[in-house]
């Protein structure tokens, strides 16, 4: 039994002997779980404190849910009986951190972890089957992003992970079109070229597609996700240790924009969405883009190289403008793009920045209530400066001072619609298991986007 409260007056009478009473109120004064057993059973409290935001709220149930799955797992209990003696909607986020903290990536271990969770019997008549459906949706959509950021190089280059997001989406209902290097070289895509070129393996540019009959938005919706499957940092080397080790997460964003597509189609949101996932990894050897290069993109516009550790900006500018073709209503990028960034969020937030204030409002809105929280980050003419070349239209690199909004300015040249730039770079990828979140990538975007897309009002075209 799983018991969510907030003070043992809420709890029925009869429910614990005087002695247990005692034991939770003790045990609760400092930490907000407490175990009580009855053999061969036991009986799970956690202690909810209602100040602050639902959000707040409803994190602390992703927590406790969270929590309670390693107990599961000890005492090999399937089954779990779950009531809620606080607020209503204290229910499903607490499923939902139980659900996400059964994920483990262990398909390349011979002893392989198995989820103990089998059965869940809520007692809560404000929760719909339309939710819990939900909730196993979207569970399985960061699924599906973790296992593509946890999947090495050595088996996922790009051309492998355009096959996998095409076999989910053949199964959940969204189109897939794999552009191969022929293709890109005939759209010119500079950046995404440029930064191949140290690869062994071609490049790719896939399209994904959901367009419902039954959409509400007269102009798309595009997400572009970065997709650099590993990223050396080309010949600006990245040193090994905390910094190179982990690179295979450089395609997180391309992962999130996968998973938010698997998710709107599998739940039939009616909106029409395209995702651009631009892939190749990044490597300095053979013919590999050098500092001083320089390079067209897709629009025209010409980039001198300073850094070729600064490529995921190159992807998504190609993307960015590619993505006028569709006059979309709004586009998202998604990225770890910036170590700057994650000094600004750790791995607890993401960086935001656009040029659409009710968006962003939005955004953020749904960033609280999924606790996948965003911090806003300027996007100051003056940050454009240091991106100014004497060769070229823009550098790719700018001042070390400020990169992160630097870099959402180089994007900002490649857009001229309605757009939003995420930098995920500091929680796409933790080290250790934090709660649901577990040690690798994370999703971290996923659950944010598919609660924006849901609960966002896109008939107002072009929005500002």
């Amino acid at each position: 039994m799983a018991v969510l409260f907030t003070g043992t007056s809420e709890l029925p009478a009869g429910m614990l002997n005087s002695r247990e009473l005692k034991y939770l109120e003790k045990t609760t004064e400092k930490e907000p779980e407490a175990v009580i057993f009855r053999y061969p059973e036991f009986m799970f409290f956690y202690k909810i404190n209602k100040d602050g935001s639902y959000g707040a709220q409803a994190e602390q149930s992703r927590k406790a849910g969270a929590c309670l799955y390693p107990l599961l797992k000890k005492e090999k209990s399937g089954s779990i009986q779950i009531l809620n003696y606080g607020q209503k909607r204290w229910t499903l986020p607490f499923i939902e951190g139980l659900f996400l903290a059964t994920y483990s990536f262990n398909k390349y271990k011979k002893e392989k972890e198995s989820r103990v969770l089998s059965e869940l019997f809520i007692l809560d008549d404000s929760i719909s089957n339309a939710e819990l459906q939900e909730i196993q949706i979207l569970t399985d959509a960061v699924f599906f992003a973790r296992d593509l950021v946890n999947e090495p190089v050595i088996t996922l280059t790009a051309n492998r992970l355009a096959e996998e997001i095409r076999k989910v989406g053949d199964t959940v209902g969204f189109t897939t079109e794999i552009l191969g290097k022929q293709k890109i070289e005939a759209l010119k895509m500079g950046g995404l070229l440029a930064v191949n070129k140290g690869s062994v393996d071609p490049p790719t540019f896939s399209i994904l597609e959901w367009n419902p009959a039954n959409k509400v938005n007269a102009h798309p919706l595009v997400l572009a996700g970065k997709g650099v499957v590993f990223d050396t940092g080309g010949l600006s080397l990245k040193p090994t240790l905390r910094s190179m080790d982990y690179m295979k997460s450089d395609m997180s964003g391309a992962a999130v924009v996968a998973a938010v597509l698997s998710a709107v189609a599998r739940a039939n949101i009616p909106l029409h969405i395209i995702g651009l996932i631009p892939a190749t990894d990044n490597r300095p050897v053979g013919n590999a883009l050098t500092p001083g290069d320089i390079i067209t993109m897709h629009d025209g516009s010409t980039v001198e190289i300073k850094n070729t550790d600064a490529e995921g900006r190159l992807l998504l500018a190609d993307a960015l403008s590619y993505a006028k073709k569709y006059n979309p209503a709004l586009v998202i990028d998604i990225a770890t793009l910036t170590g700057t960034a994650e000094m600004i969020t750790g791995d607890v937030g993401i960086a935001a920045m656009g040029n659409t204030p009710r968006y962003l409002a939005s955004l953020k809105n749904s960033g609280e209530e999924t606790w996948e929280r965003i911090v806003e980050l300027p996007l100051w003419e003056e940050f454009s400066e240091s991106l100014k070349s004497p060769v070229a239209d823009l550098s790719n690199l700018g001042s070390r001072e400020g990169q992160a909004s630097i870099a959402g300015k180089f994007l900002e040249h490649f857009t001229g619609y309605p757009w939003i730039h995420l930098d995920i770079a500091g929680s796409a990828f933790i080290r250790e298991n934090k709660g649901y979140r577990r040690e690798g990538g994370t999703g971290t975007g996923t659950r944010l986007l598919f609660h924006f897309l849901k609960n966002t009002d896109f008939n107002s075209n072009h929005a500002t």
